[in-house]
């Protein structure tokens, strides 16, 4: 017999259900419509009463019937992973808690979507309250989580002390952890793929990579990722690695290892990025290989620098690459996720007078932003688990690198926040000077392939879709695009050996993102294989494999290099 009725020990705190007094309950649990209040006040925005009236007349009638199941002993059925372990189903109590807190988390965020406002200020709202309301789980709370209860018990305390010594840890670190950091070391078991530094500047080094076959394609291949992050979200583990893979198919690959700025690099612009990072690295290379014409690949904000790069090249009336790849992009920066939260004319505004004129964005800040754009998985998981219940974290390789923080100068960050996020200058063909330059991203008359993942929450798939036809204005035809499954970095980094995920593919050009996947044939497994027939075609006959650098380019010192390992002040 349960020892819990929920009639008597319930009956002091169970609110009464008249609709007349349904503020009162919510202020009973803590709902408090303040923050949702003022930021619609902050954007003009309105709900209309009627649909408050539906919303609290539907929130009522949900109560009831989960009061109606305490009453009658039910457990409430409660469909969600933070509540999945027993303890929750175990005490009606903790169950009802679950329940209620889920119910109230659907009613606050109705409320979000109902608003009326411009696109721009409805996801800020919706932002702000999932914030909220995800910070406010039970799940989250020693006295509200019945399995950090249990386990507190059978530990004897030990959980709880060991999870105050993972918190004090992480405060000295400055993040939480996501990973067993201590199981990884960059160059021993996460960018390990053997090759050798043969160029360096104040902004990157360049490795060449030692070729898996005896012979390769004429052409080499360029690696150009993203500045925010470190270069070996490419090479984690040899089961994983794009590097590898690329190597093994037969392509000599040149990476960029961005440096980790310091305060040399704090008046550091975009166009340094673009003349001594991207187009030096393009030089370097076609020199090296003695080849007029390379292959160039971007990831991320990699892709949009290498874009720019080509651009300002093309109308300097060079035509240095037989190819153009791009993962996850933003060229067309109409559509930018909610990471669109953190990006308007006062927030802007305020990083140019701090940090425009020099300084740094640190690194942290990336890494906290991040997260907070999925905080159940990248934070509020890691709180429970590491801190209340004391468990150490996993080792996973990608969590390791995406705490491993990069930051960036001031005036290239706030340049770029500007003229491409506010602007979107970038797109429009002329309106855009690099380095004095007026560019075209029409005039990179080579073909595309574009990829964009399905699920991504920074660099929306539709809005990667729209390079095809930004890019190769004259010939479109030629540009490819592939959608693959899950986000911004599981889909790209989906090796085929593991025989995971699907991807979309339509050679069939089309005006828009919804017209493609109409007409798109989903694939299972790894999209690599279609980039690597696309790459192949563009690469060239077939040369004896080549040792690293030249008479001019000598070794500096051996992969992954020191700029890579350098931490984030």
């Amino acid at each position: 017999m349960n020892m819990f009725t929920p009639q008597t020990d319930f009956a002091p705190w169970m609110p009464k259900f008249d609709p007349n007094v349904w503020q009162s309950w919510l202020k009973t649990q803590q709902i408090d419509t303040k923050p949702i209040t003022a930021t619609m006040k902050e954007f003009g925005a309105t709900i209309d009463p009627s649909t408050v009236v539906q919303l609290q007349n539907d929130y009522m009638q949900q109560l009831s019937s989960l009061w109606q199941e305490m009453l009658s002993s039910k457990t409430p059925a409660i469909a969600d992973r933070r509540f999945a372990g027993p303890e929750w189903q175990s005490n009606p109590m903790f169950a009802f808690n679950a329940a209620t807190y889920l119910l109230n988390s659907r009613f606050l965020m109705a409320m979000a979507n109902a608003v009326e406002a411009t696109p721009r200020a409805k996801q800020k709202i919706r932002f702000a309250v999932q914030q909220l309301v995800d910070a406010m789980s039970p799940a989250n709370f020693l006295a509200t989580n019945p399995e950090v209860q249990q386990k507190l018990i059978e530990t004897k305390g030990e959980s709880l002390m060991k999870g105050i010594s993972h918190m004090i840890e992480d405060l000295q670190k400055g993040h939480i952890s996501q990973s067993d950091e201590s199981a990884f070391e960059v160059g021993r078991n996460v960018a390990n793929t053997e090759g050798a530094v043969v160029f360096e500047n104040a902004f990157f080094q360049l490795i060449q990579y030692k070729p898996l076959t005896k012979t390769v394609f004429e052409r080499p291949l360029l690696l150009v990722p993203p500045c925010i992050n470190k270069y070996y979200i490419l090479d984690l583990q040899p089961e994983n690695s794009l590097v590898r893979y690329a190597v093994s198919e037969g392509h000599t690959v040149f990476l960029v290892s961005w440096r980790n700025p310091d305060a040399s690099l704090a008046n550091a612009t975009w166009d340094d990025y673009i003349e001594q990072g991207a187009i030096e690295a393009i030089n370097v290379v076609r020199d090296i290989s003695k080849q007029e014409q390379i292959n160039a690949l971007g990831f991320c904000v990699g892709g949009t620098i290498l874009s720019t790069a080509l651009a300002l090249l093309f109308a300097r009336g060079e035509k240095p690459v037989s190819s153009v790849t791009l993962l996850t992009t933003l060229l067309d920066f109409s559509e930018t996720g909610v990471i669109d939260v953190f990006i308007d004319e006062a927030q802007v505004a305020l990083r140019e007078k701090t940090i425009g004129n020099g300084g740094l964005m640190p690194g942290r800040d990336f890494t906290s932003a991040f997260s907070s754009l999925r905080p159940n998985d990248l934070v509020w998981n890691y709180v429970k688990s590491n801190y209340l219940k004391g468990e150490d974290p996993p080792p996973f390789d990608l969590l390791y690198w995406n705490a491993d923080a990069t930051n960036l100068p001031g005036p290239m960050f706030c340049w770029y926040l500007r003229n491409l996020y506010l602007e979107n200058s970038l797109k429009v063909p002329g309106k855009l000077a690099v380095a004095g330059t007026p560019v075209d991203l029409g005039a990179i008359d080579v073909p595309a392939f574009i990829y964009g993942s399905r699920e991504d929450h920074i660099v929306p798939w539709t809005a990667a879709y729209e390079s095809t036809n930004l890019l190769n204005s004259k010939k479109r035809g030629n540009n490819r695009f592939v959608l693959g499954a899950s986000g911004h970095i599981a889909g790209v980094i989906n090796p085929p050996a593991k025989k995971k995920r699907s991807y979309w593919s339509n050679d069939k050009p089309a005006a828009d993102a919804g017209t493609w996947l109409q007409g798109a044939t989903e694939h299972t497994g790894s999209w690599w294989p279609e980039w690597s027939k696309f790459l192949e075609k563009n690469a060239g006959g077939q040369v004896k494999a080549p040792k690293y650098g030249s008479a001019k380019y000598k070794v500096i010192e051996p992969a992954p290099g020191r700029y890579v390992k350098v931490k984030a002040e």
